[in-house]
């Protein structure tokens, strides 16, 4: 699991790249790598042309990239580009005991 907080735009996108490739990389658990967007609360075109890669990446490796408890304006900024659908959406938080 990747835990994402604060403003992801063209100045996190190393960082965020980093935390991504080693949960992608990382062996045994599960085979889905869950970015768990609560804390996030800004995400721009480069943030989302990173969680993009990453779903292409994760999908040659036969794992899953879900995306859990995006926020409203994640959620727009998926449905605007026509990339919601790509992704499974997780309602709530890993650990919440909600889907």
């Amino acid at each position: 699991m990747v835990r994402l907080s604060g403003e992801m735009d063209i100045s996190r996108v190393d960082e965020v790249r980093a935390l991504l490739l080693e949960a992608m990389t990382r062996t045994g658990g599960r085979a889905d790598v869950i970015v768990d967007l609560s804390g996030l609360t800004f995400c721009d075109s480069a943030g989302l042309n990173l969680l993009l890669r990453a779903r292409l990446q994760t999908r040659e490796s036969g794992r899953t990239l879900r995306l859990a408890a995006p926020s409203a304006q994640m959620l727009r900024l998926l449905e605007i580009t026509g990339s919601l659908a790509l992704f499974p959406i997780d309602t709530a938080p890993p650990g919440s005991g909600d889907p």
